[in-house]
């Protein structure tokens, strides 16, 4: 099944883990820094100044409080109310399993490269974590279960998720290497437009994290 309307899709902004090159995953949770509360504004502004006047979203975000952190602030832009939205633990980001807590270089120091450069991905499983096709699951029954639900919806989710989710809304391939379709990074701070299979840009983010 796809979605009807259109589908207004952000990561959240920069957290205090994503400064210090910290995983986050599914579990833990840091606020926005100062940058990530800039990325969050210029999300909110964008999207008011694309949408107009009279244009109503239902509000959908990962449960995570950086994610409502930024929905909160995106919000108050469209004059929307921050209380109605749906929080879906489906849009979670990837479990990272043992890995969540500790810094990159942590990790790699022990058992060496865990991300694939050039792709922006993990190349190995986080140990008793989640892989890309796991995501791809747990994302497409979120599509089935609501694709009944008329009109454009904003949805504040993860770095590693939101490509999922897009590479399922954007009809991209199954790469082998994740198991589940992938699309390209963004930088932090961006916010895409998907509707009828294409993706607009509705805002792009000069982070350096890329999603």
């Amino acid at each position: 099944m796809t979605l009807q309307g259109r589908i207004f899709i952000a990561r959240h902004g920069e957290t205090v883990f994503n400064a210090a090159k910290r995983m986050q995953g599914d579990k833990l949770d840091t606020p926005l820094t100062l940058t990530g509360i800039a990325q969050a504004q210029a999300m909110g502004s964008a999207l008011a100044a694309w949408l107009g006047t009279r244009q109503t979203l239902s509000l959908w975000s990962s449960p995570s409080g950086r994610a409502l952190q930024t929905l909160a602030i995106v919000a108050e832009h469209i004059d929307a109310d921050w209380h109605s939205a749906t929080h879906d633990a489906r849009l979670q980001e990837i479990d990272v399993g043992g890995w969540a807590g500790r810094t990159y270089a942590e990790i790699m120091a022990e058992q060496g490269n865990i991300l694939d450069a050039e792709a922006g991905l993990f190349s190995v499983r986080p140990p008793d974590g989640e892989w890309y096709d796991e995501i791809a699951a747990r994302l497409q029954h979120w599509i089935d279960e609501t694709a009944d639900q008329r009109g454009d919806r904003l949805v504040i989710m993860h770095g590693m998720s939101s490509r999922v989710l897009r590479g399922i809304l954007l009809a991209l391939p199954i790469d082998p290497r994740w198991k589940a379709p992938v699309a390209p990074s963004l930088p932090q701070g961006t916010m895409v437009m998907i509707g009828n299979g294409e993706e607009k840009i509705i805002n792009q983010g000069g982070g350096t994290q890329l999603a």
